[in-house]
């Protein structure tokens, strides 16, 4: 049994010198065997061999002393708790063993407390691991991620290449620039063909960790060209990845000062180049720099930055097609709004447009018969090129009705009707989306007769004017606001209110009238602030509306259009009631005659009495009872004659046998326009006669 037992003592005592000349002379990994006080009692072969832990004399010497290249307080206290608790401590990362061939290297430390045979805690031992790249892969892996959901939070060119710029220092390089191509900052990118010419660069990013305080070496914004060596427009030609060497001569010259000034204020010693290209296109330029005392780009950083740079420039090239869709939309919209307003001299008007966005607010000044006018604003519900689409046609469509001479409710209705019909077309085909449809736009129709002095408003889902009247607060004029075109059933009325002259009216989008409803005693109170004082330019008080009402960060276009009202008194209007006989037009010959007599107008005496015999002639042929005759000397003179019948009539070519039916044809040969609008009972034709200074 003694036997036994002694048989198998001696086998493991071979174990253990087994282990222990495995540890100390095969191992491959350093281990040292530190003492109760810390001081080095005893290391393997590895250990001797590794050369970021010299140990020449280092027997018996503290830790602090013969382990400088580590951080000691930290590994020292570590240390001391392993002593203390005995729980082991495995892969502790930390910098140091720094050579001139790794400046940046990185220990995994691995420690564990040692007993005797009675139980004693006679030291501890350590084993470090050179963990260098194992670190650089697990900052690349991090960058990679952090990449993914930090790069193109944005559709801003310039702020996507500053993100990759910033992810970039200092885990990937000391100095980062991204320079892009002007055209792509315009929204464009050059042909591949062309980039072998001389170029236009611009900073669009730059992060360095020398310029921590503030102090930039180069600005954002700012021209470069693709110039520290030729290779830098090898990239942009070739469209490849480059390692550079600090042995690389800059081109000199003023126009590839960029690249020199940053290698030389960073002192650069290794520097990658990385296209930016995107969807068969090359956007910019990628420059990487790390300066002395960092250890030199290796392939894998290369793979990396290649990586890096993938994935921003399609976040680059989001941004500029948006740019450029953007360009596109901002251009067609001021395209199609009114380019110039004339005056009318029933309202003097002035406007304001706060670009914000690319949605479509329009405002419109249409001239009507009766020297009316009619005021429009809309905003439609989407944004970009699609809502340029919808203003210009609805703008086009209210056009063509106001023509007509249809009261505001009856024209939102055929507006309605028209929205609701093209965009039931356009969702039969498969490639319209949702947002494309014209449904929701929103419509603010007014129509000012200077003559009666009165508004008639209508409104489709838009905020009604606020009505400032000479010498009373403004206030929201009571209309009633039916559904947005192409929504709802088309269900709209018509507001009345009197206007005197110089009253003040402000139309404009919800963005600025954000609640306009009668009770909103806070915007009443700030729109009444800034229209004071009344009297001022109508411009000026534009520019006080705007900075009063808008929003400092307002996530649409702001539309306002200001009118102040203007009269067309008694002295420039007569109107005469005529009885439905024959007589009746020679007696309208007569008052027509005397009355252009008194306004000096003589020389159109001729024309306008052959006129208003004719239109008098059709009223008494077609109408049963009185007939209205009204003259209006405006811009033009307006002649107009309302009867009871609500028949329209129709211009047609009388055959030369004809004894009837030339009435009309000799009134639109000797007029400018003439046109029928219908009344509350019966209609009114109306004719326009320039009048020549």
């Amino acid at each position: 049994m003694d036997t036994s037992q002694n048989r198998t003592a001696d086998r493991g005592r071979d174990l253990d010198r087994a282990v222990l000349d495995a540890l100390f002379a095969d191992s491959p990994h350093p281990l040292y065997v530190l003492d109760g006080t810390l001081r080095l009692v005893g290391f393997n072969d590895a250990a001797g061999d590794f050369g970021a832990l010299p140990l020449g004399g280092a027997l018996g010497q503290p830790f602090r002393d013969w382990a400088a290249g580590l951080h000691q307080e930290p590994v020292e206290t570590m240390l001391r708790e392993v002593l203390a608790t005995g729980e082991p401590q495995r892969d502790v990362e930390v910098a140091g063993g720094a050579t001139p061939d790794a400046p940046d290297r990185v220990l995994a430390l691995s420690a564990f407390r040692l007993r005797d045979a009675h139980g004693g805690r006679p030291g501890v031992a350590l084993s470090v691991v050179d963990a260098t790249e194992r670190h650089r892969a697990q900052v690349r892996l991090s960058v990679l991620r952090e990449a993914s959901a930090r790069i193109g939070t944005s559709l801003d060119t310039v702020r996507t290449a500053q993100e990759l710029a910033d992810i970039s220092v200092p885990d990937l390089a000391d100095t980062v620039v991204i320079d892009v191509l002007d055209a792509v900052l315009r929204g464009d990118v050059p042909d591949v063909g062309s980039l072998g010419h001389d170029l236009l660069l611009r900073c669009a990013g730059y992060r360095s960790v020398r310029a921590a305080n503030g102090n930039r070496t180069v600005g954002v914004g700012c021209v470069m060209e693709p110039g520290l060596t030729s290779q830098y427009k090898e990239v942009l030609t070739e469209g490849r990845p480059v390692l550079l060497t600090d042995h690389e001569k800059p081109v000199n010259g003023p126009a590839r000062r960029g690249g020199q000034e940053v290698a030389q204020a960073n002192g650069a010693h290794s520097k990658m180049a990385v296209p930016l290209a995107a969807r068969g296109g090359v956007l910019g330029l990628a420059r990487f720099y790390r300066g002395r005392g960092t250890a030199p780009f290796s392939e894998d950083d290369l793979r990396l930055a290649t990586e890096l740079t993938r994935h921003t420039a399609l976040c680059l090239d989001n941004a500029r097609l948006y740019t450029r869709e953007r360009s596109v939309a901002r251009i067609l919209q001021l395209s199609l709004r009114p380019a110039h307003v004339p005056g009318h001299s029933a309202v003097a008007t002035a406007h304001s447009y706060l670009p914000s966005s690319t949605s479509g607010d329009w405002f419109d000044i249409i001239p009507l018969s009766g020297a009316r006018v009619a005021l429009v604003v809309g905003e439609p519900p989407t944004r970009g090129i699609r809502a340029a689409v919808t203003m210009g046609g609805l703008r086009a469509a209210i056009g063509a009705l106001a023509s007509l001479d249809l009261p505001p409710e009856e024209l939102l209705e055929r507006l309605h009707d028209l929205v609701g019909r093209l965009d039931a077309e356009e969702s039969r085909h498969p490639d319209e989306s949702l947002d494309s449809l014209r449904a929701g736009t929103s419509c603010l129709y007014a129509v000012y007769d200077p003559v009666a002095r009165r508004c008639t408003v209508a409104s489709a889902g838009h905020p009604p004017p606020a009505v400032a009247r000479p010498d009373e607060p403004v206030a929201f004029a009571q209309v009633p606001v039916g559904p947005a075109l192409g929504r709802g059933t088309p269900r709209y009325r018509a507001g009345h209110f009197d206007v005197p002259e110089g009253t003040l009216m402000v139309l404009c989008n919800p963005v600025l009238l954000r609640d306009a409803s009668p009770e909103s005693g806070d915007q009443l109170t700030r729109l009444n602030s800034a229209l004071q004082p009344r009297d001022r330019p109508l411009p000026d008080i534009c520019d006080a509306l705007l900075h009063d009402l808008a929003p400092h960060h307002p996530a649409d276009d702001g539309v306002l259009l200001v009118a102040r009202t203007l009269t067309l008194g008694a002295d420039k209007v007569a109107s005469w009631s005529l009885p439905n006989e024959p007589q009746a037009v020679s007696l309208a010959r007569e008052r027509t005659d005397e009355r252009l007599g008194h306004w000096q107008l003589g020389d159109l005496a001729f024309t306008a009495t052959l006129v208003v015999s004719e239109l008098v002639t059709n009223a008494v042929r077609y109408s049963e009872g009185p007939i209205r005759l009204r003259l209006v000397r405006d811009e033009a003179l307006i002649i107009e004659v309302t009867d009871d019948s609500s028949t329209a009539p129709q211009l047609r070519q009388a055959e030369d046998d004809d004894e009837h039916g030339r009435g009309l044809t000799i009134t639109s040969q000797l007029t400018e326009r003439w046109g029928t609008r219908r009344e509350h009972r019966g209609k009114t034709i109306w004719a326009e006669l320039a009048v020549h200074a």
